[in-house]
């Protein structure tokens, strides 16, 4: 913060102000802080630590709803030292960030519960290429803790990690039934995206590359994502079925899993609207204990179990890298890395945005948080599920008070905890399942608001790349044709100075991948 936006002495301060206040902010561009209710003279406000420990004395203040007012004739206390000499204070400054050890737990509970769903809707879309569901289950879990406890104590934010819906959509639909791929060889293109992703994470490639994609094409990404996920949920339902005239066509509405479905729909639907925290995931327990209570679905022998065996998929990402050495293989990973890395970086900025954690509109300790999403892509390979990445269901433990990494070490725990319950996996139908698709594809294409539909440059190949994915059933499909079309646009406007040189490179490889796929 420059010293001309200082806040001026003798007014309230809000916590995020007091948090944007630069710790070397000094007496001689500030006059000395008084709040009131306190006593003693603080130290030398000229030496940048004593203000360091006044800002997270006044966050503090504020946190526990102290009414504190700067004025310039009171007195200040020194910082009260209760909890300031604990460890799990100073390694997470939950002092100078304003929050608690209770208040990081009750947002680490949060997160749990916004993205648990991913537990049980990820072996339902992997376990369609034949791998061992309960496997993914385990593997899935051992993912989402491992990231988001590397995320917690490395780069110490509020952000989750788990296998990412689309991704893994692309991963089961695309890559192994589409292209027909094996899944293993489908994990040793995860590994390679992942160690991509820490390639460019700690080097200065990171930048270039997230300037070089325009807004519009990054907004359009996700929305496509969006609705190609919604469109695989309304399969699962049986709303929309194949039609030998007109591709699909709308299904039975009156059979059993499809109205098991529409009441899920309507559940989670009103959780979401009324601002329930896990209304996606407790839509999906109404849904099954519907369908246990109605006889739909048969109920699970038990609820806690011991943990299911690993070894149906863990390693095989490693024993199958020599069959990464494919033109078809160097797509699948360049898709696997471009949707990981953008929709990780927007996660990231979106959520520390949230938090007001951003630092002059950057994100601080950023390499820290990309690796650690990358180094989770890595580990959740070699366990055997999908590319894993940040949660933007983050966001809700965020809003419950999360500051820091402690946060996500109480999310880490309870992905750990939930190992045990692998039994409720067979209650988990594609009805089950199919509400938790529809709502999260609505949620990802709320991105098409961003997108400029009045500059056709813009608007032809967002629009391309968004439809593209659903109706190829495809999401590298979407990609490559959105970013053939983006420089052609700007081409034919006579604005091909603006398109950066990278994206022309792009161009090529994805005109010569297509006249290959056609071949």
């Amino acid at each position: 913060m420059p010293a001309s936006t200082l806040p001026s002495p003798g007014r309230h301060l809000s916590s995020s102000e007091i948090n944007r206040v630069p710790c070397h902010a000094t007496a001689s561009r500030w006059p000395p802080l008084i709040v009131a209710h306190h006593r003693a003279t603080p130290p030398d406000l000229d030496k940048p630590r004593a203000w360091c420990r006044i800002r997270g004395h006044i966050a503090r203040s504020f946190s526990t709803g102290r009414r504190t007012i700067v004025t310039s004739d009171d007195k200040v206390s020194a910082p009260d030292q209760g909890g300031r000499g604990n460890l799990v204070d100073r390694f997470f400054r939950l002092s100078a960030e304003g929050t608690t050890v209770g208040r990081e737990a009750i947002a680490g509970v949060t997160t749990f519960l916004a993205m648990a769903y991913i537990l049980f809707v990820n072996p339902s879309i992997l376990g369609e290429t034949g791998m061992d569901t309960d496997a993914i289950f385990v593997a899935t879990a051992l993912a989402a803790a491992l990231g988001t406890l590397i995320m917690g104590l490395w780069a110490r934010y509020p952000i989750a990690l788990a296998p990412g819906m689309g991704l893994n959509a692309f991963f089961a639909f695309t890559v192994v039934l589409t292209l027909g791929i094996p899944w293993q060889t489908a994990l040793a293109g995860t590994l390679a995206s992942g160690v991509l992703f820490f390639l460019l994470a700690v080097s200065g490639i990171r930048e270039a590359i997230i300037n070089a994609i325009p807004m519009q094409l990054k907004l359009a990404t996700g929305a496509g994502i969006g609705l190609f996920i919604a469109f695989i949920g309304l399969q699962a339902a049986g709303v929309v079925v194949n039609s030998d005239s007109t591709l699909v066509t709308l299904g039975d509405l009156t059979s059993a899993g499809t109205v098991l479905t529409a009441f899920g729909l309507l559940v989670t639907t009103l959780f979401l609207v009324r601002g329930i925290r896990g209304g996606v995931f407790y839509g999906m327990v109404l849904t099954a204990a519907a369908g246990v209570i109605t006889g739909y679905i048969d109920p699970p022998n038990a609820v806690v179990s011991g943990v299911p065996s690993l070894a149906p998929t863990f390693g095989e990402a490693i024993t199958n890298i020599p069959e990464l050495f494919t033109a078809q293989m160097a797509i699948v990973v360049f898709t696997m890395l471009f949707v990981d890395f953008f929709d990780t970086s927007g996660t990231l900025i979106a959520i520390a945005n949230q938090a007001g954690l951003l630092r002059d509109g950057k994100l601080p300790r950023a390499m820290r948080a990309f690796t650690s999403d990358s180094v989770a892509t890595v580990g959740g390979a070699v366990l055997g599920t999908s590319t894993t990445t940040s949660y933007i269901e983050s966001s809700a433990g965020v809003a419950a008070g999360g500051r820091t990494g402690l946060t996500s070490v109480f999310t880490a725990v309870l992905f750990l905890l939930s190992l045990f319950f692998s039994p409720l996996l067979a209650v988990v139908t594609p009805e089950v399942t199919a509400p938790a698709l529809i709502v999260v594809g609505v949620l990802m294409a709320t991105g098409l608001g961003g997108i400029e539909w009045d500059k056709l440059e813009f608007a032809i190949p967002a629009f391309v790349m968004v439809i593209a994915m659903p109706l190829t059933y495809s999401i590298a499909n979407g990609i490559a044709l959105g970013l053939i079309f983006y420089p052609l646009m700007m081409l034919f406007r006579g604005r091909w100075r603006d398109v950066h040189p990278a994206l022309y490179v792009l161009l090529l490889v994805f005109l010569a991948y297509f006249i290959w796929f056609a071949a």
